[in-house]
């Protein structure tokens, strides 16, 4: 394909795309196939020679989208939003046309230089303390990272290097493996999987603190359990706050958790994966609350353990937060964004610099080289994303985006409560409502049986104290308020036949 070709082709795409979203209300949201559906669709080989690209894009109607789970429908209730914008989709195309890798600065100084002025840009959109931007000689600083799932990761292994390197300094005689078996890290029970997934691959042991009423960690249930650990001569060293929980929505007590997080000398991470990018309303900044008083620094706590002491007395808190920028916002994924109160707690941890990555500039402090912020190497041009859509849209647009989605979760709250058969099973605060039947977790897994088998619209289900609960997430960027009107409709007729098919079987039980 030749430059004349592209051109020809590239128009021909966009046109595709562009329909494709525009009539994409008219599609199925869920697929109507079986596992194992594509392959005897394909070749089992690769063609050897070229093939038409007509040909391409009619087996993607044909083959690839019967496949597809059309994510940007407005009937797509299910998971979280994971946003679409035109101006990130054209953004989306420079970045694959520049190509480049930007591990270090040296490898396209705009590539990593944009980075670091977005994150500061959104910093300030979020109001965080002046610690976690960059600015021009600052210690904190901003990093996409691959996912939030990926930040989580990133955090808590840098945080067992410094506790580790922390420990050996106070007593060198302490092996790498002897502090390893004795590290705590904590979340909350309502924490994302990938927290746990986290603590498995970092070789630690993690531990679920009881959530209250509200399915949030209060200071409480933390300072027990650190007690508690401390007292058997455990390390606690690493708690998850999360801002936003998946199932529901819930938010963990900052204000109460920052404080102890200061005085027992632990990392406190902050994962507003979905709740994030709402906070740059001024009306739900206030969720973010408690991020100030983790800055202040922490009271010396006297510990038993000879491991706790030599922790205490060498210990410096961090904290680092992840907020993830397709959730609410219309940065396309993989900008998932986290910030840092202290750049070399991280940097710390992964800096390597073999001969064939460095360059004249890495020592000025003038720059950022963020392979020393993430697990991989390479990494794509996606500030680019942020840049286009923070432009185009202005903060007011976003803010404007974001309170549509959260006033059309509070217009389904209000259909949910005029119906008795339904009850609210969480507070709802942003785009997220949890509701479900009165009655057994039965009825409940075979009402979301019935909706998703209908394919009208699709849900995805939590559970919350061990009941089995729907949840509707507001997630297109061209969902409206008919839209979740005629959702509402059809989740109600479904359970008519699910209650009517209960009505039934009790019936024949009797008889």
């Amino acid at each position: 394909m030749n430059a004349s070709e592209f051109r020809r082709r590239g128009k021909e795409m966009v046109d595709y795309v562009a329909d494709y979203l525009e009539g994409i209300e008219g599609r199925q949201v869920f697929p109507d196939v079986d596992p194992g559906y594509l392959r005897p669709l394909i070749p089992t080989t690769a063609p050897q020679e070229p093939e038409a690209f007509e040909d391409i894009i009619e087996d993607v109607e044909k083959i690839i989208m019967p496949g597809v789970t059309h994510w940007h429908s407005p009937y797509f209730f299910a998971y979280f939003p994971t946003a679409s914008s035109y101006p990130a989709m054209l953004a989306d195309m420079l970045c694959g046309a520049i190509g480049c890798i930007g591990f270090s600065w040296a490898a396209s100084p705009a590539c990593t230089e944009l980075e670091t002025v977005m994150m500061d840009w959104l910093g300030k959109m979020l109001q965080l303390p002046e610690a976690f931007l960059a600015g021009e000689a600052g210690e904190g600083g901003g990093v996409i990272q691959g996912t939030a799932s990926e930040a989580t990761l990133v955090a808590l292994l840098a945080a067992r290097t410094k506790v580790t390197r922390c420990l050996q300094a106070a007593s060198p005689e302490l092996t790498q493996a002897a502090i390893m078996e004795k590290l705590v890290a904590y979340t909350s029970d309502q924490a994302h999987s990938s927290v746990e997934k986290a603590s498995l691959i970092g070789g630690v042991r993690l531990k679920a603190i009881p959530s209250d009423a509200k399915f949030a960690m209060r200071a409480s249930a933390l300072q027990e359990a650190l007690d508690r650990d401390k007292a058997a001569g455990l390390i606690p060293f690493f708690v998850v706050a999360t801002l936003g929980t998946t199932s529901c929505c819930s938010f963990d007590n900052l204000l109460e958790v920052g404080p102890i997080c200061h005085e027992e000398g632990v990392w406190l991470h902050v994962d507003a994966a979905y709740a994030g990018s709402a906070f740059i309303c001024p009306e739900f900044r206030h969720l973010l609350n408690g991020v100030e008083e983790h800055l202040s620094l922490p009271r010396e706590a006297a510990g038993t353990a000879p491991f706790l002491l030599a922790h205490n007395e060498a210990r410096v808190p961090s904290l680092s937060l992840t907020h993830q920028e397709h959730s609410h916002s219309v940065v396309r994924p993989r900008a998932r964004g986290a910030q840092v109160k202290k750049r070399t707690d991280l940097t710390g941890a992964f800096r390597l610099d073999p001969v064939y990555l460095r360059h004249s500039h890495q020592d000025s402090g003038l720059i950022t080289d963020y392979r020393h912020w993430q697990l991989p190497l390479g990494r794509r041009f996606r500030s680019l994303k942020m840049w286009f859509v923070f432009r185009m849209y202005g903060v007011k647009g976003l803010q404007a985006y974001i309170r549509k989605h959260v006033q059309l979760a509070h217009a389904f709250e209000a259909l949910v409560r005029q119906d008795p058969r339904f009850e609210i099973c969480a507070e709802v605060t942003l785009g997220l409502v949890c509701f479900r039947l009165k009655g057994s977790n039965k009825l409940n897994e075979a009402l979301l049986e019935s909706i998703n088998s209908a394919k009208k619209i699709h849900l995805v289900p939590c559970s919350l104290r061990d009941r089995f609960v729907l949840r509707f997430a507001i997630c297109s960027r061209t969902v409206e308020l008919a839209h979740v009107q005629r959702a509402w409709e059809h989740i109600q007729e479904m359970a008519a036949t699910v209650l009517a098919a209960q009505g039934e079987d009790k019936a024949e039980i009797k008889n």
